[in-house]
């Protein structure tokens, strides 16, 4: 073959190539993504890692590879070998709507995120970014530990491991009104348990401790609220996981709010035997905590086994999630309306560990691997106890902060609450 011929094949075949990588359709959001985390690291050198959770077939990964490397050289970023201080950590994820794309950036001991999110049947469309930011806000603090809390018509009704505590409304804040006895006649374990949810015509509650069930309904509505409170012993199973409310009317949203459980509790010791009802067609392990959580068929049942594995159980079968190595074991749902979770709900999950100086963070499921959804919120102290409040919109949190040589450690009950960026 001539050498001019042989010149021009090999110019059409660059050609060829520059024009396929010009529309590859994985190029914009590459460089939305590289904006923003060029945005956060800064000219500089880092170790790049790339995981796929979608359905985005394996053979497009080197295109995507290419595509994040070459945007973020063109902001100063070089994507360098394993040795570098830094790393970008990239998840590849969707849900039944859109595809999510997460970027950790993980310089020293800080992570921070970079996120975009678009359509996932046009790939090549313009992106648009958001974040969740996590806000908190004390309700109220106490000498006592607190198992689990309830604002109801103009009371705030406190779950203490051996009392019930009645507490009104005041202009300072939050006053106690009156203590009853829970009168538990077994000992308690070392990390006692506790739920309450509020009675349908919202005027009452029921909740439950170790080897008790307790009700209480207003006598007189008029501040301060008087308050009837009976406790009798109880095997019965909690109400433990409540549905949400859902902002949409698919068939996944009725079947998700007409799903409530119940589950049985070691009175014991301090988890979950695994049986609950109704029955999910699985048979779970025994567990810490339990949430419901929208998904494409119906609702799905995420738990946190004593085994530190947390699984999701939907359609009978339990499936491992991922991505959740740095999860405590308790977490709450948050209705935040915002972000890729599902009908914009995410999971507020606590710090692994007994942490002097705990966190929430929030948290998404698209698939089989959780992805963060918002920065890490210090609590200044241990989460002991989280759930969601009647509403969805906020969860609480119960915040140990440790003792000092004149105190005894105190209980912060703070309100969590979300914004989108």
């Amino acid at each position: 073959m001539k050498p001019l011929c042989l010149l021009a094949m090999v110019a059409s075949v660059l050609m060829v190539q520059s024009a396929s990588a010009a529309t590859s359709p994985w190029e914009q959001p590459a460089a939305a993504l590289a904006e923003q985390i060029a945005g956060i690291l800064g000219p500089g050198q880092a170790h790049l890692t790339i995981r796929n959770n979608s359905r985005i077939s394996t053979d497009e990964i080197p295109a995507i590879r290419r595509a994040l490397e070459e945007a973020l050289k063109a902001r100063g970023v070089q994507a360098s070998g394993a040795e570098s201080a830094n790393t970008i950590r990239v998840t590849l994820s969707e849900n039944i709507r859109e595809r999510l794309w997460v970027a950790e950036i993980v310089e020293g001991n800080e992570t921070r995120l970079a996120m975009i999110r678009f359509d996932a049947g046009a790939p090549h469309q313009e992106v648009s970014t958001s974040e969740i930011t996590l806000h908190k806000q004390a309700v109220l603090t106490t000498t006592e530990p607190v198992l689990a809390a309830l604002e109801i018509a103009d009371s705030y009704i406190v779950i203490e491991p051996e009392e019930i505590v009645i507490y009104a409304h005041s202009a300072s804040g939050w006053q106690e009104q009156n203590r009853v006895g829970i009168g538990q006649k077994m000992p308690l374990p070392r990390d006692p348990r506790g739920v309450i949810f509020p009675t349908p015509d919202g005027q009452g509650f029921a909740a439950s401790v170790a080897g008790m069930a307790c009700s209480g309904s207003v006598q007189q509505a008029s501040p301060p609220a008087n308050w009837a409170l009976h406790c009798h012993e109880s095997d019965d199973p909690w109400l433990l996981a409540s549905p949400q409310p859902a902002d949409t009317n698919s068939a996944a949203s009725e079947n998700f709010n007409a799903l409530p459980i119940r589950a049985f509790y070691n009175a014991a010791r301090n988890y979950f035997t695994g049986v609950i009802t109704p029955s999910l067609g699985a048979d779970l392990p025994p567990y810490y905590n339990a949430v419901l959580i929208p998904r494409p068929d119906g609702a799905g049942l995420l738990i946190n086994g004593i085994d530190s594995k947390v699984q999701l159980v939907e359609a009978a079968a339990i499936k491992s999630i991922a991505g959740t190595r740095d999860w405590g074991s308790d977490f709450a749902a948050l209705h935040t309306g915002c972000g890729a979770g599902a009908q914009g709900i995410q999971i507020i999950v606590s710090g692994s560990g007994e942490a002097l100086a705990d966190s929430l963070r929030a948290y998404e499921i698209p698939a089989l691997e959780a992805i963060p959804a918002s920065t890490p919120l210090a609590m200044d102290g241990t989460v002991t106890a989280l759930w969601t409040a009647p509403d969805g919109k906020s969860v609480f949190a119960v915040v140990r902060k440790p003792a000092n040589s004149c105190q005894a450690d105190l209980y912060e009950v703070d309100r969590v609450t979300a914004s989108c960026n």
